[in-house]
């Protein structure tokens, strides 16, 4: 499967590694990861300290949803190309900082709002995230079992979430409870799916797509982990 995710000339998976080759890639994934989500957060305290995420906020409620999600979208699929088919490190690292940094911007508006009118959920949200993805990583590494047959359930899954949303900005309805519900849902799946590939399928030198592949995932559960505690406060 190592060539559903770009790299090139088929190298070594890690699984195929000695156990220290393992264990030191696993490492250093995880040590990224970590400082991908401490540059997110550091990013988004520097956005509202500095009165900058209120004008972001604003400008991005007032445009086009539908125009900003596909800037997204292809500022993702870019790093994410990049990450996993790039051997320069230099291009892999600015890759996850780009990412990371668009993750920052497009929360600006669901974070300002979270602020200004149900204090204390962004903790929360952030701490129940954090918590779901510990025991999530600690299903895949304990089991050791292969998730790959998740991958075509999030393909669909992803889909029909697009779907929906491009349908309730076109036609302004609401997406509910449940469907942030399901969205948590296929979060977690996208953790034990990208964990598991992690374990088996990524070469010895892509630790950084690594690191960028788990923080989407992580990065989607959050979201709407916060959604599910807006709206249990509205």
């Amino acid at each position: 499967m190592n060539q559903d995710y770009g790299f090139p000339d088929r190298p070594i998976p890690i699984g195929q590694r000695d156990t220290a080759t393992r264990s030191e890639f696993i490492s250093r994934t995880y040590n990224h990861l970590m400082a991908s989500i401490v540059g997110f957060a550091l990013f988004e305290i520097w956005l509202f300290t500095s009165g900058l995420a209120e004008p972001i906020a604003k400008t991005l409620l007032s445009g086009s949803w539908l125009l900003v999600l596909g800037a997204f979208m292809v500022v993702g699929w870019l790093a994410t190309r990049v990450a996993h088919s790039s051997a320069n490190p230099g291009a892999q690292y600015a890759a996850l900082a780009g990412y990371v940094a668009a993750q920052g911007i497009i929360m600006v508006p669901m974070l300002y709002i979270a602020d200004m009118n149900f204090p204390g959920v962004i903790q929360n949200a952030a701490f129940v995230t954090m918590a779901g993805f510990a025991g999530l990583t600690a299903v895949a590494f304990v089991t050791r079992k292969d998730f790959s047959f998740l991958r075509g359930m999030l393909m669909w899954g992803g889909v029909l979430a697009l779907l929906a949303i491009v349908s309730a900005v076109l036609f302004g309805f609401e997406l509910g409870t449940w469907f942030s519900v399901a969205m948590v849902g296929l979060a977690g799946a996208a953790i034990l799916h990208d964990t598991s590939s992690i374990l088996r399928e990524y070469p010895e030198d892509r630790h950084v797509a690594a690191a960028l592949q788990l923080f989407a995932s992580v990065a989607l559960m959050f979201w709407y982990v916060l959604r599910l505690f807006m709206a249990s406060d509205d």
